[in-house]
Order: structure tokens, then sequence, then C-alpha cells
């Protein structure tokens, strides 16, 4: 499943959004290093939901203009498992951007599982720059900013949901310290 998820994201992201394309690919390395923490089951699914947790941003996709639950319901049309198309859903705190889109009930179709691999899904998108490079959460979170600009709601989105990302983020770093990765936290 997970080559089905790089060619979906490569075909649907390369050409028409090439950045985000290479963030993605950034976020799925980082899920792919952060995998060893779950179980064989757990560690494919991380990195296919890495793979596919943007490609609601593809035009060929963005019916409500929010692109996780463009992307969740792309997956499920596709018959992706539904636990897949809820984490694409509810990656990094999208809930809260969902509210200030007036989207909450249609995000509702998927609960958020709220774990450890959640967690991982959320460390391993806001530690990736939009240039797939390696970044902190306090520095992603200003770039976001900087990018949407004071005005726009994604930049209020990201500021109220600070505190969640932020906590997994150390949620998922405690994880690999303990497992003695402390030099993937980094």
């Amino acid at each position: 499943m997970v080559a089905w998820a790089f060619e979906l994201a490569e075909h649907l992201l390369r050409e028409p959004l090439p950045r985000r394309w290479v963030h993605v690919q950034g976020v799925a390395d980082r899920a792919r290093s952060v995998s060893v923490l779950f179980s064989t089951d757990d560690a494919t699914l991380l990195v296919e939901a890495a793979v596919l947790h943007d490609i609601g941003y593809s035009p060929a996709l963005a019916l409500t203009g929010f692109h996780p639950l463009d992307g969740a319901r792309y997956l499920r049309e596709a018959t992706s498992p539904e636990r897949l198309c809820a984490l694409v859903a509810h990656h990094s705190c999208s809930y809260l951007e969902a509210r200030l889109r007036g989207l909450s009930k249609e995000l509702d179709e998927w609960g958020d599982e709220e774990t450890s691999l959640r967690d991982a899904l959320w460390w391993a998108d806001m530690t990736t720059t939009p240039d797939g490079e390696r970044t902190n959460i306090n520095d992603r979170i200003e770039e976001i900013q900087n990018r949407y600009g004071p005005t726009d709601l994604v930049t209020a989105f990201i500021a109220e949901a600070k505190p969640e990302l932020t906590a997994a983020v150390e949620r998922t770093e405690e994880r690999l310290r303990a497992a003695g990765l402390a030099h993937l936290a980094k």
C-alpha cells in the first residue's frame, strides 16, 4: 500500500503543486524514521498517511477548499481503509480549522483517534518545512503564519492549534528519547 500511496500522491501533486509534493516526501521520510516505534501494520499506516496527508490540496480533489476533508473523502471513495481516511482528515489539528471554516460537521464523518500514531503523523508534518527539510515546531508555525499573512484564516487556526500541535510533537519526541532515538527528535 505504501507504493500505491506514493504513486497517488505524486500523480496528484507533482505537476500542479511541486513544492507540496516535496513537502509530502519530507513528511514521509520523517514518518518512516519514527515508524520504528510502532507495529508493522501501524508503521505502514503511518507512512501511508504521511504520504497522503496533503492530497486534498490537489486541484483535482479540492471541492471544499479544506484539504484534510477533500483528501479524506477522496480516499474513502477510493475504498481506502477508514483509519487511513481518518488520519488524513484529522492531521495536524484540523478540527480547529474545520470549525473556523464551518466544516466541523463534515469533518466529524471521521473520528480523531488521539493515539501515539496520530501524534507521530502530526510530528512528521509539523517538523518538516514546505521544502521537505527538518525543522522544529516553533519555526514551522512561524513559517506558516508568515506564508499566509496576518489576516488569513490559516494564521488564526495555527495560532489556536499551537498548544495541541506542540504537545503532540513533544509526546512523540519523548517516545523517541525513551526508545533511545533522541537523534530523531532534533
